[in-house]
């Protein structure tokens, strides 16, 4: 007993395992789609087997379209390891960087948020692996997803039911990619054909999503009809929808039903059941009449003239099934190709390398935008420069107080009857090539004579005054050339001031430009990420968040360029300041001492 217990705990602990399997080696990345049946997804509470599932694919969710195949030909999806699904793709822009696709989910139970499946792709070898006739049931007889190349809508299906003529024009801004315009001058008809056809025991259904132009009032649909005796339709009337049956001479229609939101996209469905006629809106029952259908081979006729004129609006992703579909199969079509649902949701990239593997940052990073990367190379250059600064100062200013502790060592110990420029000396030719450039002077200047000190400076320059004015630093000056030599070295405390602050205001501008920087990137990634999702429609967590995470990004990069620049800065002035206080510190005790070489001559004069 023990022994089997064992064997179903490693039989349970190998599960994951054996669903994470790789399907194939050949495709190197693959990325799980999981369906949400929950209340916070579809919210539908029976199976719903053999389902197209619009999959929508946009830089919010997927950012490796450089990756896929000319025309997406790599593509696959996987129940599992073993069992491919159905698949087609109605639109791939890999400039623009959008997809949309339809797969056949073999079943998606009610309330559940388990249920997931594998898309890879990463294979420039592979062959075109997408099938639309197979991506629908049997009794799905029409599918438009209408294309702006080809004005005459083609049936996806297998049943080739295409439009015989067409008065409507593609629209690119459509619901589902493109759209059907009506402009109130004709519509699309479909011919006749058997798998077209109503069996009263298996009903019959239409769904579209319907987009009303403002103002209109009257026009069609949605019309099936065999003669004038029999008839399936879906009209507007009066901005309401009425759904009607006719047959044996009898007419039966729904209540008028109101456009919750006129002028903007909803999703209608017409079924016809062996004993009622529904009405659907936005995946919600909104009407039903008691209906006895019969048999008929009816042509369709899609944004038809009713009794006060053509249909003005929009259709897109026309469907027509020679069965009654489920309540729980319209809910899930409206809400899965909704935008306002969050129904299907999608896992990290996994490379076949590292399935599984990859860190939160890899998914940061994976889903930064071409701009995002621009301003994140230009906080770099900032980072970049504010270190060097940084390196700079902080040599330097190393070397000042080395150089500066050395002077006034040997200053302080002349004694008050000695020449006062005894510690003084010419520059030499090294010397002056290197006077220009503060940071090569800490680095390779020779340092033997206190080259980068600046109170050595201010006592180099008043020594060099003295000597102009008497001819000797030991001679004392007259009060008017010591005046001279005041100016002089105030002049020399302001220069070297200048020089220590020299650069410091590359750290002020990362500190003040580098988050706003970093703003400015985010600001844009958020706009670009909801631009992306408002384009495509498919709003929810797992396609908001990692363009919103790339975008905060720039922030992180600008925060990182200003905090430490911050701190450097705050430690550098601080010691400049010091160096400083200390230059004027020096140069009034110098001056001090020339103002008592002077006394002293007078009082030697006046005795």
């Amino acid at each position: 007993m023990k022994t089997l217990r064992l064997i179903v705990l490693v039989c349970l602990a190998m599960a994951p395992a054996i669903a994470l399997s790789w399907w194939n080696d050949d495709w190197r990345s693959r990325k799980q789609i999981s369906v949400d049946a929950s209340v916070t997804g579809a919210d539908t509470r029976d199976l719903v087997a053999d389902f197209p599932l619009l999959i929508r694919l946009h830089t919010g969710n997927f950012s490796y379209f450089g990756e896929l195949a000319e025309g997406g030909k790599d593509l696959r999806f996987m129940a599992d390891d073993k069992t491919p699904l159905k698949f087609h793709l109605e639109r791939l822009d890999p400039v623009n960087e959008m997809a949309l696709i339809w797969v056949k989910v073999p079943r998606i139970p009610g309330q559940s948020a388990d249920e997931s499946f594998w898309m890879y792709y990463g294979n420039e070898e592979a062959q075109d692996g997408s099938d639309a006739k197979g991506t629908y049931d049997v009794n799905q007889a029409l599918v438009f997803h209408f294309d702006e190349k080809d004005p005459a809508p083609r049936d996806a299906t297998a049943y080739g039911n295409d439009a015989a003529r067409s008065a409507a024009l593609p629209e690119p801004a459509g619901w589902i990619g493109v759209a059907a315009r009506f402009t109130g001058t004709g519509g699309i008809e479909i011919n006749p054909s058997p798998s077209l056809q109503l069996d009263p025991a298996k009903g019959w259904t239409f769904s579209s999503w319907l987009k009303l132009d403002s103002g209109a009032a009257e026009g069609y649909v949605f019309r099936a009809a065999e003669g004038e005796a029999s008839a399936i339709e879906l009209q507007v009337r009066g901005g309401t929808l009425v759904a009607r049956y006719l047959a044996a001479g009898k007419v039966v229609e729904t209540a008028p039903v109101a456009m919750t939101t006129p002028d903007r996209w909803q999703h209608v469905a017409l079924v016809l059941r062996p004993d009622k006629l529904e009405l659907y809106l936005n995946g919600e029952p909104a009407a039903q009449a008691a209906a006895a259908p019969s048999a008929m081979n009816p042509s369709i006729s899609l944004g038809g003239a009713a009794t006060g004129g053509f249909l003005t609006g929009l259709l897109d992703e026309v469907q027509v099934s020679n069965t009654a579909r489920s309540a729980e199969w319209i809910k899930l079509s409206a809400r899965s190709q909704s935008q306002d649902f969050s129904v299907v949701s999608f896992g990290q990239d996994e490379g076949k390398s590292s399935a599984g593997e990859m860190s939160s940052f890899g998914v940061i990073i994976q889903n930064v935008t071409l701009d995002g990367w621009v301003v994140i190379a230009l906080t770099g250059v900032m980072f970049v420069v504010s270190v060097l600064v940084m390196i700079i100062k902080a040599v330097v200013i190393s070397k000042i107080r080395k150089d500066n502790k050395a002077f006034l060592t040997q200053y302080e110990a002349l004694s008050p009857d000695a020449d006062p420029g005894q510690l003084d000396r010419e520059e030499t030719e090294d010397e002056k090539e290197l006077a220009d450039s503060e940071f090569l002077s800490a680095l390779v200047g020779k340092h033997d004579h206190f080259q980068s000190s600046p109170l050595y400076h201010i006592y180099h320059a008043g020594i060099r005054e003295v000597k102009k004015r008497t001819g000797s630093s030991a001679k004392p000056l007259t009060p008017e050339a010591l005046n001279v030599v005041r100016v002089k070295l105030d002049s020399i405390v302001v220069r070297e001031s200048q020089r220590l602050n020299s650069k410091m205001v590359l750290l002020t501008i990362a500190i003040a430009g580098g988050p706003f920087l970093g703003l400015l990137g985010t600001v844009v990634g958020v706009m670009i990420t909801f631009a992306v999702i408002a384009a495509t429609g498919d709003v929810n967590i797992n396609s908001i968040a990692p363009g919103i995470a790339a975008a905060l990004l720039a922030t992180v990069a600008g925060l990182a360029v200003a905090i430490p620049s911050l701190f450097a800065y705050n430690y550098l002035l601080t010691q400049i300041k010091d160096v400083i206080a200390d230059m004027r510190v020096f140069s009034d005790e110098f001056l001090a001492m020339l103002s008592e070489r002077v006394a002293d001559r007078y009082r030697e004069a006046s005795s």
